[in-house]
């Protein structure tokens, strides 16, 4: 895997959109991956299993969209169309789709049943379009497959209301063009706000690794990102842009449903929430449909179980007073002495992505308004950064940043009852092109 090549901070770092920073409050989303490998235990296929095998009994995307909502997730992201190429839609372009299945015999869409339930539930909608097709006879035509191509994506950006959210993968792709100036023209002329997930223009990338982790620094102002999982290719961006990362992950092994699979653990989704939205990226969270068209008992009680658990540490923040007292040097005054083991902190974006460094420490904790223990050091900050430690009692912190122009938006502190964080290693990948 080829990290993303970092750009030195400068006065004159690259600055988000409105809409990469409302992307980025979002903070969590919730994956939908379903399709005809579902109902055939697969992770990849190869275009050749039969639409008729896409055959849920109790489809219900309002049970899906809900379960994401009580999880704490402000958007979700629907496989539109796999690899494979079957469309989840009735789309105008192949018969390999939801038309030529019994479902809804063969009346159903289930793209608009997906936007239908985000659009009850107040939660933003995003779709995934693999350029990679692997049943389409056009796609070995490159102009006559990106013609194809472009009329899928109109469907989507047209038929289903405002997107935030469109994702391109690049598996299977290294090595192949498409015409992106056409795609990039479309989705601006037709989903202006909707980000760029890592192809093509992109407004976001990928954070590397589907594990959902990331590392530290966590740099939003890139010029190039990992393609894919399988290859060492990469995108070029040309030159340093603001890109902040998306860190996906399947909360099973698979990112589509299998029956002898089970989610991961409270402790591992623990670890990968503290290692993604807790280091200012974006959390992905794959929660795959089973052959019912459900989402697994198991999986809801899991994700019930998560929620409550990052409610318990997160949920009553206190905040406090901020104020810069110093070149570089920022302090937090709370009302009253307040015991916390968590430091959440924010940075000011509105400039670009300014902090290369930071240390904090809790002030007068012995009453003599002496230096007291240090609470946490790193390097970037970004949308936020969570860092747990043992309890302490102060109502002073001093944060230190390092990075021309450095500013901080937001500090507020959280007594969880535990600084423990679950550690995980990196996980190898689950599925291969085939």
């Amino acid at each position: 895997m080829t990290a993303s090549k970092l750009i030195a901070h400068s006065p004159s770092v690259p600055r988000p959109t409105d809409a990469q920073l409302a992307w980025q409050g979002l903070e969590l989303g919730v994956f939908f991956h379903i399709g005809v490998n579902t109902f055939a235990g697969r992770e990849w296929s190869d275009g050749t299993l039969p639409a008729e095998s896409f055959a849920p009994t109790r489809l219900d995307a309002a049970q899906w969209v809900r379960t994401a909502a009580e999880a704490g997730a402000r958007y979700v992201v629907l496989t539109a169309k796999h690899h494979d190429g079957f469309c989840l839609w009735p789309t105008a372009t192949t018969d390999y789709s939801v038309a030529s299945s019994p479902w809804r015999d063969g009346r159903g869409d289930l793209v608009a049943e997906v936007a239908a339930a985000c659009r009850e539930q107040g939660i933003g909608l995003g779709l995934y379009l693999s350029p990679w097709d692997r049943h389409a006879p056009e796609y070995p035509d490159p102009a006559a497959y990106d013609a194809l191509y472009l009329a899928q994506l109109r469907e989507l950006c047209t038929n289903y209301g405002e997107l935030v959210e469109l994702w391109f993968d690049g598996a299977g792709s290294a090595g192949r063009s498409y015409d992106w100036e056409s795609i990039m023209a479309l989705t601006a002329e037709l989903q202006p706000g909707a980000m760029v997930f890592n192809m093509g223009t992109p407004t976001i990338r990928w954070i590397g690794n589907e594990d959902g982790l990331a590392g530290d620094p966590v740099r939003y102002a890139v010029d190039s990102a990992s393609l894919d999982n399988y290859t060492d290719a990469v995108i070029d961006l040309g030159a340093a842009r603001y890109v902040p990362p998306e860190a996906d992950v399947s909360i099973r092994q698979g990112w589509f449903w299998a029956a002898d699979d089970e989610p991961k653990s409270v402790d591992h989704l623990l670890a990968i929430y503290y290692r993604s939205v807790g280091m200012g990226a974006n959390l992905l969270l794959n929660v795959p449909p089973d052959t019912r068209g459900l989402i697994d008992d198991a999986d809801v009680t899991r994700l019930r179980e998560w929620r409550a658990e990052l409610d318990r540490r997160f949920a009553s923040p206190v905040p406090g007073e901020l104020s810069q007292i110093a070149d570089g040097v920022w302090e937090v005054v709370f009302e009253a002495p307040v015991t916390f083991d968590h430091l959440d902190l924010a940075e000011y974006l509105n400039d670009g992505q300014r902090v290369s460094a930071h240390r904090a420490v809790a002030v007068g904790t012995s009453g003599d308004g002496a230096e007291g223990p240090v609470l946490a050091e790193g390097r970037t900050i970004g949308h936020r950064r969570i860092h747990a430690h043992p309890p302490v009692t102060t109502h002073r912190i001093r944060i230190e940043l390092t990075g021309a122009g450095a500013r901080l938006a937001g500090v507020q502190v959280h007594h969880a009852g535990t600084h423990e964080v679950p550690e995980i290693a990196y996980l190898a990948p689950t599925d291969e092109p085939e």
